[in-house]
This record gives structure tokens, sequence and C-alpha cells, in this order.
């Protein structure tokens, strides 16, 4: 098979109808309810407001929710106006903290010693304690329980831990709202049945019809103030059996805001029958990207953020093109580019026959060539690996030259499978994340043409400088650089000319 391919990320073969729990109503905005006395004010001042909503009723059709729900003819009008989440209040009261964390798959130690980010089953747990109004997640697929793929095995019980909190949320009377890819490649879950009995909304995203891609996003929103971006799927494995990087930014409204903008596109595309807008109206617009990141201070450190997202067909006014975001964070380097990504392909993944696509192999011999970059690229190999990765990478690395002062270095990363061979399409480094001396760049697309064109992604860019009130408090950078050189140096980093022959990558060692 021409180009690289990932047997988890394969083309999805379309799959039956959504089920009725996949369309109920839309998520309402923790901060609607704030605004419902202007908005109440503001509807009553409008003529013919009884006789719109009297029709509405007598037609049976449902009157225009706050957050989007939009008949795909009606896409570019007002009737996609949603409340954006943020309000002057609490983005006056943000106190914006960003905090790594990480998954180290069981049986893997000496890849989990000093240093190391949060524990990402904790934090997500931890993330949800906090929640008392809204939870809004972006994931590929839900796979939470170990029956879900068959497997009886110990590790699945901080997924099903993490599915009992979701439920609990809901029996509190917050909301949860889900936006997720369709067809799913877990075809045999019942998590989101479960939720949305219990109340979540539920919409699965025909990405595929929609951009030729899948809903390939990693993140959450918390009650308008705080995120999470990263690798990780819900996925029981993500917490106990894959490798994985992400962030979670505390406080944050003005990013909680801007990475909700996202969700919606999601949430408005899960619509039945939806279609691409050919101009995203104005609200979804963003006022936060690369020309114009969000400025402040993270406990005390200066710092400078941003979302991206992809595809382009997904960025509205305003918004910063993940690909764009990548290019952007690799040109600004001086001294170094560490990237530690699953897949690295200068092609195309789903198109046959594959076409070449060097834009970021371009990028890093510039870095490497122009400016004397010092360039590590960290992928993964695994069971499912393609072995026609392997010459891609070995081309990038043939072009180092020490003596000229031309250092890119190229290794895989590989998780040994051990006594865990029964659990499928697991031990795998997924993480997706580039670190240099100026940024960090946290995302959850690999690195491949699709992933940037047609598949739905975000990242999170963040650049901090040391405060000089707080010496010695290390940046997200240099946190993100010492993890990355922690697993740079481990002994299941190998170079490509050792135990990675573009086999099986079954660790030997």
């Amino acid at each position: 098979m021409p180009g690289c391919s990932v047997q988890t990320l394969k083309p999805l073969q379309r799959a039956a109808e959504a089920p009725e729990w996949a369309y109920s109503t839309p998520p309402r905005s923790p901060r609607d309810k704030e605004a419902g006395t202007l908005q109440v004010l503001a509807a009553l001042a409008m003529l013919g407001l009884g006789f719109v909503a009297l029709t509405y009723r007598l037609l049976q059709v449902p009157p225009p929710p706050t957050w989007g729900q939009a008949h795909p003819k009606e896409v570019s009008g007002s009737i996609l106006a949603w409340k954006p989440l943020g309000g002057e209040a609490r983005q006056q009261r943000d106190s914006c903290r960003l905090v790594l964390v990480e998954s180290i798959p069981q049986d893997l130690p000496s890849a989990a010693g000093t240093p190391a980010a949060q524990p990402l089953a904790q934090a997500w747990l931890q993330l949800l304690d906090t929640a008392q109004e809204s939870v809004h997640v972006a994931s590929y697929y839900w796979s939470l329980t170990g029956p879900d793929i068959g497997v009886n095995d110990s590790s699945s019980q901080q997924g099903e831990a993490l599915l009992q909190k979701l439920q609990q949320l809901l029996d509190r009377n917050v909301s949860l709202a889900v936006a997720t890819s369709n067809p799913t490649l877990a075809r045999k879950s019942t998590d989101l049945q479960v939720l949305a009995a219990r109340g979540a909304q539920v919409r699965q995203v025909p990405m595929q019809r929609l951009t030729g891609g899948v809903l390939h996003s990693k993140f959450w929103v918390v009650d308008g103030r705080h995120i999470y971006v990263g690798s990780a799927n819900m996925d029981w494995r993500s917490l106990t059996q894959v490798k994985e990087l992400g962030a979670i930014v505390y406080n944050c409204s003005h990013l909680a805001d801007d990475l909700e903008k996202t969700f919606q596109t999601y949430w408005v595309l899960g619509a039945p029958q939806a279609v691409l807008p050919e101009t995203w109206p104005q609200n979804f617009s963003s006022h936060i990207n690369r020309f114009q990141p969000l400025r402040g201070r993270f406990d005390g450190v200066p710092t400078t953020a941003y979302l991206s997202a992809s595809p382009p067909a997904l960025c509205p006014q305003g918004r910063t093109r993940d690909l764009d975001a990548l290019l952007a964070v690799m040109r600004a380097a001086q001294e170094f580019i560490y990237a530690s990504v699953m897949e690295y392909c200068p092609t195309t993944r789903f198109s046959h026959p594959a076409r070449y696509w060097p834009v970021l192999d371009n990028a890093l011999w510039a870095a490497a060539f122009s400016r004397g970059v010092r360039v590590r690229l960290l992928a993964s190999c695994w069971l499912n690996t393609d072995p026609t990765m392997f010459p891609y990478l070995r081309s990038l690395q043939a072009l180092s030259n020490p003596s000229a002062n031309i250092s890119i270095d190229v290794k895989v990363f590989i998780v040994p499978v051990g006594n865990h061979s029964h659990i499928p399409f697991s031990r795998v480094n997924h993480s997706k994340f580039m670190v240099t001396e100026k940024a960090a760049y946290i995302g959850t697309s690999n690195w491949s043409e699709d992933y940037f064109s047609s598949t739905s992604g975000v990242g999170l860019v963040v650049s901090q400088r040391a405060a000089r009130t707080q010496p010695g408090a290390a940046t997200v950078q240099e946190q993100l650089q010492q993890l990355f050189e922690r697993d740079w140096s481990s002994r299941y980093a190998v170079g490509l000319d050792g135990q990675a022959l573009g086999q099986d990558c079954v660790w030997q060692g």
C-alpha cells in the first residue's frame, strides 16, 4: 500500500444512520443563564415574536437554539447565532495556569521517572471534579470500558472510573455535550448510549462526507473556564496502555471561549443533514491567533498563547490553521526543534495513489540548513506501523552533516508489548507535540497531509519567558523540552539502524 498507514486510522467505511440519541437538543452555555434576562428583554422588543413562536409550534419545528443547530440552507444566516461562553466579569477574574499531563503505559518504568508530567487519568478526574455547569468533549471515538473491545483486563478500571464520574456529573445536573466522529472506530462501545440515557447530548459529525476526513480532535471545555488539549482519545487504553501527552489550562476564560468556538463548528455540523457553510458567521470568528495571541501571566509567568485548527474548511475568520501554527513555530526556532509524533509521512494518507507532500520536510530542512537549528524527530513504531514510513525518516536524517553544522536526528520510540499482547491497538507512543527554545506546540494530529487538509484537529501554542519575580521557575517550553529529552535518551528510543528495521517493531530489549 503506498504511503504511510496505520490500521487504526484507515479510511472509515460508511456506517448506518446515527441513532436517535445522537440528535438531542443542543447544549446550553453556562453563561447563557447569566445573559438570560437581557435575551428575554431583547426578544420581547422584537415585533412579531409571538407570531413566529406560534408558527414554530404549529409546524412542530424546534425553535432556533442559542448555540446554533441550523437547517443546512440557513447556515449563513443569523439562525446560527449562539451566545459565546465568555463574559467580561469572568474574564476579569482569569488567573490562567497551565499544567502538562501525560500517561505512561504500564510496565514502562524507566519512562516514568523524573522529569514527569501530571498523570492524565488523575488530571481528568480532578478536572471533572471542578465542573459545576458544563463539560464539552470532542473526541475521535469513545471506548472507556474493557467490554467495549471484549477485553477483561484490570488496566481498564481507570477508564471505567472516568465513565462513572461522567455519569455522576449528569446526576448532579452538570450538562455534558459530546461531539464525535461518525462512522466510529468503536462500533461496539455503549459509552455514549449510557451517557445519553442520563441526559448527555451527543452529536456524531459525518466529517468524511463533509471534508473527506474524520473528527480526530481531542479536547475538553469545562465550565467555559478550563480546557484540555492533547493526544488522548476517550479510551481506557489512553490512560494505561498508550503513551499520551496534553495540557490542561485552568481558569482561562479567554482560551476556553475560543476553543468553544471550534467545538461549536462541530456541533453545528453534527445536526441532521448539515452542510459546510460557504462562510462561517461572524460569531464563530476568533480574535486570538498567531498574529494576536492571548497575552497575560500564567501563574505569574509572562505568556502568549493561541489555538489553531484544521482543516481549513473548519477555520472561521481569524482562526490560525493548524499547519500554519506548526510552520510558524518551526520558522521562529533558532536553537532547536524537538518533535514527538506517532507518525511522520511527507505524503497523503488516505488518497490513492498517494501524493507527495514535502511541506514539513522542507520546513525542518530549512531550519537545519539555513539557521543551524538542531532537529530531533521522535516517531513511533508499533505493531500497526506501515514500514513504508521508514524510507522517509531515513531520507530526512540522511541530510544531517555535523561537520557543516547541519544536525537532523531521527529515532523511533518502541513501547514493549510484554504481557499486554491481548489488548489490541495499544502499546504505542501516541503523543503529538513539538518544542523549541521559544514555544511549545501540543496538538492532536499526526504529521501527514490529510490531517491538515481534511481531518479535524486542534493545536495549542504557548510561549513563556522566565519571570523576574520567579527565578528558577521552568517555562512550559522548558518543561516540555525536559519530557522530550527524557524520552529521547530512554532505552525505548532507538536509532533507525538499530532495532527499528521497519518490520514489526516488537521490543527486543
